[in-house]
């Protein structure tokens, strides 16, 4: 996998709302964090401030801020400064020939989930992380650092999850692909889903019911994408939907331990990645060690 360029103090970056529209007001944190703290060349697109009923403007208007990004050799990262939905929307209209010649870090993390899948596929390296609108949320300091270090090229610590019962121990190598689960069921069959053999999958997801859960798990194993992963990461299920008056059974860590009980690589549960404040950034595409140990009251860790 290619791995772009990192960032250098001066270097330029593009900010583009690729999905749901905002409130412009709440980018001026992660702009002082941009250009004073990290000392970067921020370049607006016309996405952060126009909106489309509830998209950051029309298909059109998205695709061509996103587009120009892409397509400019100077700019060394493109930030998504938010989520919601509307990226899966723009894929069959981008052009990536600039892209493949001149690669720049994409950086977002939920509905970019699309984005990021169709660039692994191209052979290149993406962050899956946090976003601008994002920066100021109380306790999302690790996860705005860890985007830093990622970005800058700098060493960073392993990732540690706090014990689980439901780990299942052992140590295993590959490569990180995964994001948002309901964007990554969206992808399969399509041209941006990417190859599951020997990788790393890491999996999140928010205002899920419990039955959804269950059903999306259940296509991935049907499609055999669960049958030959190296290892198996699995961040925060947050919001779910309980319907109390017909309830499901099984938490959401106890249906995903279900659906991957009959294969034998190393399961991570609580891993600090999803829609929460400390979402850490991870590389994906980027080679990784999964190591899950066999005292259960240890920690499990990722390390880059």
């Amino acid at each position: 996998m290619i791995s772009p360029p990192f960032l250098t103090p001066g270097s330029k970056i593009g900010l583009v709302a690729m999905a749901s529209r905002l409130d412009y007001a709440t980018l001026q944190p992660a702009f002082r964090i941009l250009r004073d703290d990290w000392g970067l060349e921020v370049v607006e697109g016309r996405t952060l401030t126009s909106s489309h009923f509830q998209f950051a403007g029309d298909d059109a208007t998205r695709l061509l801020d996103l587009q120009q990004l892409l397509d400019d050799p100077t700019i060394s990262a493109i930030f998504s400064v938010r989520g919601g939905y509307g990226s899966y929307r723009l894929l069959d209209g981008l052009n990536f020939t600039n892209f493949r010649q001149s690669p720049k870090w994409v950086v977002g993390f939920s509905d970019i989930t699309a984005l990021h899948c169709h660039i692994h596929t191209l052979g290149i390296q993406s962050l899956h992380a946090t976003m601008p609108r994002l920066f100021d949320q109380d306790d999302s300091a690790d996860a705005v650092e860890s985007l830093r270090q990622l970005l800058f090229g700098e060493t960073i610590a392993p990732y540690a999850a706090p014990a689980n019962a439901l780990n299942r121990p052992s140590e295993a190598q590959g490569q990180l692909v995964g994001g948002n689960l309901s964007l990554l069921t969206n992808m399969l069959c399509t041209p941006s889903d990417p190859d599951y053999t020997g990788k790393i999958l890491f999996i999140e997801d928010i205002d899920e019911s419990y039955f959804s859960l269950d059903r999306m798990l259940l296509q991935l194993r049907r499609s055999g994408r669960l049958a030959n992963l190296a290892g198996l990461v699995v961040g925060q299920f947050s919001e779910m939907r309980v319907n109390e008056t017909a309830p499901f059974g099984k938490t959401a860590y106890e249906i995903i331990a279900e659906h991957v009980a009959d294969y034998t690589y190393p399961v991570c549960f609580d891993f600090p990645v999803g829609h929460v404040p400390r979402n850490v950034a991870m590389p994906v595409g980027r080679l990784a060690t999964l190591s899950v140990p066999v005292d259960s009251n240890s920690p499990a860790t990722l390390l880059f």
